[in-house]
């Protein structure tokens, strides 16, 4: 956490925190066997303004800084690392929805996510491309009064529970790389869209999966921003949203360690009490300090961004730095319960899993390192052929 808060941030984390250890921690594991993210759950964190809060008031919002959405959503991770994708995915996609859909869009899908009452996915990933996002072979034919979208994308989350997603898809040359690709705004509802759902390790109640279009007839307002230029928006969005994925990470590795800690405390071997022991409570240390570290990246990658300063490189590092760090801290805490630890018992094991997809989601770590290189010697340091 930041080294000072202000008293609204504080009393936001002390109500965030209170509803995560009455309403989210409790379930959190029995919510790992649902396929499905409970609905009315979403609603409550809508009704309390923990979805996206930094939207603007008048789409629903309150016009929260990304330093207070961060500590909304650590606070929220720490009780349910899945819950929090509602607002992960609420921030990001509701921003580029917020600045670039046209406005009568903007207006009611907003609110909509705000409150609660409707979940926004993103569909930028193809089964050809992975990391290479720019290389799309979607299309999105232009017709006399609008678009005509066919193609399939993948690793899209909530894919099957979503009720609309910005959707991007190439509507310039299909060998111009990041230029000529579109965004637009599809309501899941639109005649000619199916999904399927992938079997994952982690994350099941969100669930990723397939989207595919097969003459899905959008009108022209459904673009959004100007035509070709949809990938440049939503790689602006991800510097944002990095810092809060690293944040949701941290928060799940945090309450397993202050579990871990409880249990080296009380459980005794040898006749004294395991944090008593260097072999326990140093790797203990080690883990607690690499995720404060985490923690921090993430804060100063959000201040920046408050303080409209540059803050890609900070976002990359923190998108591949917490998710790592969070992971072996949680490695270590399942491990500090020895075979205990290795059991459906305890949350170990499903933060483990859960924390694993977000090592490669939104851009893995050999293309965060890219992205920091590039910020630190230019383009020379990443060449493309």
């Amino acid at each position: 956490m930041l080294a000072v808060l202000s008293d609204e941030q504080k009393a936001i984390q002390e109500t965030a925190r209170r509803f995560a250890g009455e309403k989210l921690k409790p379930g959190y594991m029995e919510r790992d066997g649902v396929d499905r993210l409970d609905r009315d759950l979403i609603r409550e964190m809508g009704a309390l303004g923990f979805i996206a809060p930094d939207m603007p008031e008048e789409l629903g919002g309150v016009g929260a800084s990304g330093v207070t959405t961060g500590i909304i959503m650590e606070e929220l991770a720490y009780g349910d690392f899945n819950m929090t994708y509602v607002q992960l995915l609420g921030s990001l996609v509701g921003g580029i929805v917020a600045r670039h859909a046209a406005d009568h869009i903007a207006r009611e899908w907003v609110g909509k996510v705000t409150s609660g009452e409707a979940l926004l996915g993103l569909s930028l990933t193809e089964p050809g491309g992975g990391s290479d996002a720019a290389n799309l072979q979607f299309s999105a034919e232009k017709t006399g009064n609008g678009y005509v979208l066919n193609g399939e994308k993948t690793s899209t989350s909530l894919a099957d529970q979503a009720d609309a997603i910005v959707l991007f898809a190439r509507t310039g040359e299909k060998d111009a790389g990041a230029a000529g690709v579109s965004a637009f705004f599809v309501p899941m509802s639109e005649p000619g869209i199916s999904t399927t759902r992938f079997d994952d390790v982690g994350s099941k109640t969100v669930g990723r999966g397939s989207v595919f279009c097969d003459n899905v007839k959008l009108p022209a307002d459904c673009l959004m921003g100007e035509e070709n230029r949809g990938f440049a928006q939503v790689m602006q969005g991800f510097d944002y949203s990095r810092a809060l994925i690293g944040l949701q990470c941290v928060a799940a590795a945090q309450a397993s360690l202050d579990e871990t800690w409880d249990y080296a405390k009380e459980r005794e071997a040898f006749g004294a009490p395991l944090a008593q022991y260097q072999g326990v409570s140093f790797p203990l240390a080690e883990a607690e300090t690499t995720v404060t570290a985490a923690r921090q990246l993430c804060y100063l990658t959000l201040a920046l961004r408050d303080a409209g300063q540059p803050h890609t490189m900070e976002a990359a590092m923190a998108k591949f730095y917490a998710p790592k760090s969070s992971f072996d801290a949680i490695h270590q805490c399942l491990l500090t319960f020895g075979h205990y630890g290795w059991t459906r018992d305890l949350a170990h094991q499903q933060r483990l899993r859960d924390v694993m997809g977000l090592e490669i989601g939104d851009g893995t770590a050999q293309i965060m390192k890219l992205i920091i290189a590039r910020e630190k010697a230019g383009r020379v340091a990443v060449q493309y052929s």
